[in-house]
């Protein structure tokens, strides 16, 4: 994913989480919250709940793998996205996964249009 459309600051990781917007399943939780761009943009956090350090690397380099399957589908609307990734995403694979955060994402663009309506 290019650097451009990450999310990095703390400040930005909090004003996406404090908007309160969100979506959620047994792998993710998606906070959103419009931004100025004129691209998407993703953070990416995962607890250490979930394992060591190691595990959580390999954690955030399949949800980044995930996204930009998404963004190359296409039809995704200009928000700030913050996946949280849950302790579920480890008891299932890639493919469910990625179906998962597929489903929680296009949700998230259907009620981005109906406020835009």
């Amino acid at each position: 994913m290019k650097k451009e459309l990450r999310v990095k600051k703390e400040q930005d990781f909090q004003k996406i989480i404090s908007s309160q917007k969100r979506e959620s399943n047994q792998s993710f939780v998606v906070y959103y919250s419009s931004n100025e761009l004129d691209h998407p943009r993703f953070g990416i956090s995962t607890p250490k709940k979930l394992g060591i350090a190691v595990l959580r690397v390999k954690i955030r380099r399949q949800v980044r793998a995930m996204v930009r399957e998404i963004l190359s589908d296409g039809n995704l609307k200009i928000l700030d996205y913050v996946i949280i990734v849950r302790k579920g995403f480890v008891s299932q694979n890639y493919a469910q996964n990625k179906i998962q955060l597929t489903h929680l994402i296009e949700k998230i663009g259907g009620k981005a249009c109906e406020k835009e309506n």
